[in-house]
């Protein structure tokens, strides 16, 4: 029986990614962006093959959150969080540490 899904090149075996898992991953809109070299910045995400821009950004230069990262992008900002608003930015996509989804509702 032949798999479609896969194919045996030099004796290695490549699956289909789409066999794998049928689930497509949908990134938020609004993410945390954490870069090299140390900076946050937060905004919405845009991604090319080898660009990302970031446009309605903002560096995040204190988090003032108790449980991290994790916190902001759930719940949003905090009375203690600073956001310095900057122009959009562009950074090549090697430069990206993670991504982190935001709740959009609470960073509208």
């Amino acid at each position: 029986m032949t798999n479609k899904n896969k194919i045996e090149i030099d004796g290695i075996s490549y699956i289909k990614e789409s066999s794998l898992d049928s689930k497509k991953y949908i990134a938020s809109t609004i993410q945390i962006v954490v870069l090299n070299r140390g900076w946050i910045v937060i905004g919405k995400v845009t991604e090319s093959a080898s660009k990302t821009i970031i446009k309605d950004a903002s560096v995040i230069r204190y988090w003032g959150t108790t449980n991290g990262l994790g916190e902001l992008a759930e719940h949003g900002k905090t009375d203690k969080t600073k956001l310095d608003s900057c122009p959009d930015i562009t950074v090549e996509t090697c430069n990206i540490v993670l991504t982190m989804n935001c709740n959009q509702s609470n960073w509208s």
